[in-house]
This record gives C-alpha cells, structure tokens and sequence, in this order.
C-alpha cells in the first residue's frame, strides 16, 4: 500500500479582502492545495514557495491547540505583571517544552522587533493563529489593554481545549475497544479456529451449526483477509478525505450527528456552548456584533450551525436583533439560551449572559460526556461478550458434545 504523501512547509504572499498584502506559511502535500485554501480564506496568492530548511529542525514534534493555549495564558500573565511584550515573548519562547513552538514565538517575536504589531505577527502564521486569535489582539493592540483582551483569549482557548478533550473522551474509548475487539476477533478466526477445525475433521462426526458457520467464517476470513483489511481501511481513509474535502458529506455528517439519539444531544450543548462563548469573547473585546458573528460562526464546529449563524449575521446586518435571529432557528437554540440572549440585549450585558450560558452549557456537556461514557461501556462489554465469548463457546460444543455421548 503506497505511503501517504508527506506534508512540507509553504511560504506565500497574497492579497485579502480588503486588498492588503498578507504573508504566511502552511503545511500542505503541494503548492495546489495551498492556493486552494487561500481562496477559501478570501486570499488571492500571488507567490507560493517551498519554505527552506533551517540549519537546526526543532524537531517533529507537532504544535497543538494545547501548546497555543498555554502560550496564550502564559503572555497574558506576563504582560498583565507589567513585562513588556517583546521580554514577554522572549522568555515565553526559551522555556517552551516543544521546540517547534518556541520557533514560532521567536519569527512572532522579530516581527515585532522589526516595527509590526503583534497582531501582524500573528498573522502570518494563520495554521495557528486563527482570525478570532488576532482580531481579539488586535483590539487589544489598538485600544491599550492587551493585556486584557490576551487574557480573554487565553481563557477562551482554555475553554475551547477542555471541550474538544470531552468531545475526544466520549469518542477515543469506544473506538479503541471496538479496534482491539475486531484485532482479537481477526488473530481468533485467523490463528485459533482452524487449529480446531482441523483437530474437529479427525473427530469424524457432525459439528454442531455454529460451530460449523464459525468454521465457514474462519476459512472465509483466511481465503481473503488481505480484502478484508483493505476494505476497511481504504474505506477510512475515503471516508476521512470526503469529510475534509466535500463540504456536502460533511454538512450530511453533521445534519446526522444532530438527529443520532444517542450523540445529539451532546452535538446540540457543545456547538452551542462554542457559540456562547466565542461571542461572549469579541463582544466583551469591543468586536461589532455582525463583525463577531463571522468568527462565531467559523468556530461553532458544526457547519448546521455555522450556515444558521452567517443567516442571522446578515438578519443582524439588516437591522434585526440577535435574540429575532436566534428563534428562527429553535432546533438549535434551546429557548434559555434565546431568553439570555434577550435579557442581555435589553440590559445591555450581552457578554455577561453569553458567559453565562457558555458556563452553563459547557457543565452541561461535562454532563452528557460522563452520560454517554456511562451508557457505551456496558453496550461495548456486551458486544465483546457475544463475540469473543461466542467464538469461544463455537470452539467447545463439539467438545461438549463428545463429552455428553461418551
């Protein structure tokens, strides 16, 4: 089976929407996904090129959404004690755990040395650095308080990690017992079964009916292992790569996972919960509402509920108020969050209701997570049970049988 194909670095130039020249660097497998993603983003590239290789590689070691966050809390702290940025950068780059990382903070760090501002800086590294990150800064930038506004993003993207780990929780452990449940299966009907079957052919009598299907299943298994294998992964594989590439399937994903019953509910909590809490960060930074709702909207991890909210950012953009927007759409928004919202406007304390709802739904989904966790392990110790324990029990009746004539 061919390997995949490796990513490497891009540097690019380009112009946006607003006709600025903006630079980066992404990873990509070749120059014609890079162009691709710049359209996405608004970006018209006029250069692209392989990025060379520095003489001393930080590493392989990936940079996560936790090492951002972390660099977040930590300039946040720092500047917020009164540490000037560039120190502030400096320090936070040295006693960086992850190499990788800390090269990043240093080329942000001599964009600031160079003259630009942070937000520049930022920028240009947009794999990392999404448009909610440095619009928030921004904000900070221009209106002397960054180190406010960098602690609301620092407590935003602790928020946003604790709640894609939840999501990971519930989702990592039944599919790691389902992965070595069928390993287990495959090394049984593989290596196992027909050790008995032969040592049953000797025996010259009539296998009971399962064991028999057994038997016909372990030779089928055998006969075209190699297919089965490459079924299953190749379908992985197609059905990953479709989800990244076609947004129809991935909006079809979505639209199921919010009518599944036993996941809905969770769906429903966290992209609400993503929702509340985003808007509740660029409003309470000075970001305009219809501004904010693009960045709400990117963030909300669901794309029912990304189209939803760039149809009530143009309601807003009309005139209407975000509370109208929000209960065209009553499958989405539960009713406490639309009477929130509400009381928010009136009093003129959307943030602090936004916050409040995001609080509110993020224990919701520490909730659901533990529920669901719950509810799938006795499910998953049943499945094992009935198949190993079935290829066990297939194994011994001729055994049982023998023994009850004899």
């Amino acid at each position: 089976m061919a390997k995949a194909a490796k990513k490497v670095t891009f540097t690019w130039e380009g112009i946006n929407r607003e006709g600025k020249m903006v630079k980066g660097e992404t990873n990509a497998v070749n120059i014609n996904f890079i162009k691709a993603d710049l359209r996405r983003q608004g970006i018209v590239p006029k250069k692209v090129r392989k990025k060379a290789k520095p003489l001393f590689s930080g590493g392989d070691k990936p940079i996560t959404t936790n090492d951002i966050a972390i660099f977040s809390r930590q300039l946040a702290t720092m500047i917020k004690s009164g540490v000037p940025l560039v120190q502030s950068l400096d320090i936070t780059s040295s006693g960086h755990a992850n190499p990788n990382m800390a090269n990043l903070i240093n080329e942000v760090k001599a964009e600031v040395e160079a003259g630009g501002t942070f937000a520049d800086g930022l920028r240009k590294h947009p794999l990392y650095f999404d448009d909610l990150f440095c619009n928030l800064v921004e904000a900070g930038e221009q209106s002397g308080a960054l180190e406010t506004l960098l602690d609301k993003v620092a407590l935003y993207k602790e928020k946003s990690e604790a709640i894609r780990l939840k999501i990971k929780k519930a989702l990592v452990y039944p599919l790691s017992v389902l992965v070595v449940a069928f390993v287990v299966t495959a090394i049984l009907l593989i290596f196992v079964v027909p050790i008995f079957a032969d040592m049953f052919e000797s025996f010259g009598a009539e296998l009971p009916a399962f064991t028999q299907f057994v038997v016909g299943l372990s030779n089928g298994f055998v006969d075209n292992w190699y297919y089965i294998f490459g079924v299953i992964i190749l379908s992985v594989m197609g059905l990953s790569n479709a989800f990244k590439r076609s947004a129809a399937f991935r909006e079809y994903v979505d639209r199921a996972a919010l009518k599944a019953p036993a996941i809905s509910d969770l769906v429903m909590k966290t992209a609400v919960a993503r929702f509340s809490r985003t808007l509740a960060t660029m409003f309470a930074a000075g970001v305009p509402l219809v501004e904010a709702m693009q960045s709400v909207a990117d963030a909300a991890g669901n794309t029912v509920y990304t189209k939803a909210l760039l149809s009530i950012r143009d309601d807003i953009a009309s005139g209407q108020q975000l509370q109208a927007g929000l209960r065209q759409y009553p499958d989405l928004f539960p009713n406490m969050v639309v009477q929130m919202v509400s009381i928010g406007e009136e009093s003129g304390s959307l943030d602090a209701m936004l916050s409040k709802v995001a609080d509110y739904f993020e224990e919701q989904v520490d909730t659901a997570v533990d529920m669901l966790t719950s509810l799938l392990e006795p499910l998953i110790m049943a499945f094992l049970a009935v198949v190993v324990g079935g290829l066990v029990v297939s194994m011994y009746l001729p055994i049982f049988k023998m023994g009850s004539v004899v």
